[in-house]
């Protein structure tokens, strides 16, 4: 049913509603609301606003009937006195709010550019392993010591939803992207700072033998035959084979290489190792591995949205990966994962775009207002309101428009920051 344009007077409690004027023109927090008390409906009055668009199927009653009023000079004036305070109020409030976003996509914005960062030196050790393969590691670990400086920096750490710029350099993003969500398992298990360096090392370099495996099996956007599949798992042969000519190259990491693919209860590759057979380290990085993929699969049917991928992991792979790091994954990663759009307790959807450690269950949403221009949106930090997400959404759901407000990644992609 289309919205309803009506009289401030016939406004009571209930009432879901639109006001028509700009964002930054009043002091609440969105455009579209429930009235919850009188107090907002004589702010709504106060504003000079003199009609409002009401939304019959999210209200929980009708207006009221059209009344002549006879207003009471006094009452009026005592009334105005006494909003008035509760506007200057409710607009610092508000002003707070937008400082806090804005700081908000400051760190954002230097945090995307860290990232970009972070991923141009990815880019260059990987073009170096194999032509200049003792400079490719050097460079590694300066990028491996930077990343985890920032991680072990402060423990309120927050994990963004990243804007990758290509589709096209997979194993790029992948690397960094295992890297980062294996230093947050890591970190979360209380690792010493250098065993958390060897898990970021190890995991830039995990899939470092698909340089050797045709491009032609690893973007291939439809099921492998079985001997395109067996092709592919040599890539943990090649990836020992290159690290053998790397003196410096470290032991970890190479267990890692041989090892990421092996499962607790035997049905991995290459040797069929089992549970503790399996090297720590790479049950860390393995985790995170399968998190990954199950985010970016080649095959478009098979792609699933992070809050699936991570449900799928929790429900159906227990019996292959170590539990303990699983949860970790799963508890940091919050129930929502950054990349998911969600569907808010007031009817309204969003984007999630950074889980705070601190606060795993109430992430940072970037809310769809077609009100409100997409670089001024707010983003909502759950743990500070009374509304809640209620469910996860799937993007190729979502009206044109609002699924090109909300933008959801078709690559997701996480970086940190800390409030050092």
């Amino acid at each position: 049913m289309a919205s309803i344009k009506i009289t401030v007077d016939r406004l009571q409690p209930g009432l879901h509603i639109r006001l028509p004027v700009k964002w930054n023109e009043h002091p609440f927090l969105f455009n579209s609301f429930k009235i919850k008390d009188e107090e907002q409906i004589r702010m709504i009055r106060h504003l000079g606003i003199k009609h409002v668009f009401i939304n019959p199927n999210q209200s929980d009653t009708q207006p009221l009937p059209v009344v002549e009023e006879q207003p009471n000079a006094d009452v009026e004036q005592a009334l105005h006195d006494e909003i008035d305070l509760e506007a200057q109020k409710l607009w610092k409030e508000k002003q707070d709010r937008i400082e806090k976003l804005s700081a908000y996509r400051r760190r954002v914005i230097s945090c995307e550019k860290e990232f970009e960062r972070s991923l141009s030196r990815m880019r260059a050790v990987m073009n170096k392993i194999r032509s200049r393969p003792e400079q490719a590691v050097d460079e590694a670990s300066l990028l491996v010591n930077d990343i985890v400086d920032k991680l072990l920096s402060d423990d309120n750490v927050t994990l963004h939803l990243m804007n990758g710029k290509s589709e096209f350099e997979d194993i790029y993003f992948h690397s960094l992207n295992v890297s980062v969500v294996a230093m947050m398992i890591a970190k979360a298990k209380m690792l010493s700072a250098d065993q958390i360096k060897e898990v970021a090392f190890a995991s830039l370099f995990h899939d470092m033998g698909k340089v050797k495996v045709p491009t032609a099996i690893l973007r291939k956007p439809t099921p492998l035959t079985e001997p395109e599949k067996n092709y592919l798992k040599l890539h943990t042969k090649y990836g020992l084979e290159i690290a053998a000519h790397i003196d410096s190259f470290p032991e970890s990491a190479r267990k890692v290489i041989a090892q990421h693919h092996e499962l607790n209860d035997g049905s991995g590759y290459p040797e069929g190792l089992k549970e503790d057979q399996i090297d720590e380290l790479t049950q860390i990085v393995a985790v995170a591995n399968a998190y990954d993929n199950l985010c970016h699969s080649n095959i478009p049917s098979e792609q699933k949205i992070p809050y699936v991928a991570l449900s799928y992991l929790y429900k159906n792979c227990k019996h292959h990966y170590n539990n303990e790091n699983l949860s970790l994954l799963i508890k940091f990663m919050g129930i929502y994962p950054p990349g998911t759009v969600v569907q808010l307790s007031n009817d309204m959807v969003g984007l999630v775009i950074s889980v705070n450690s601190k606060n795993i269950l109430y992430p940072n949403v970037l809310i769809y207002d077609p009100s409100v221009p997409r670089t001024q949106a707010p983003i909502i930090d759950l743990a500070e309101k009374e509304i809640k997400i209620v469910n996860a959404i799937l993007p190729n759901k979502l009206p044109d428009k609002v699924r090109e407000y909300l933008n959801p990644r078709s690559r997701i992609s996480y970086f940190f920051d800390s409030d050092d």
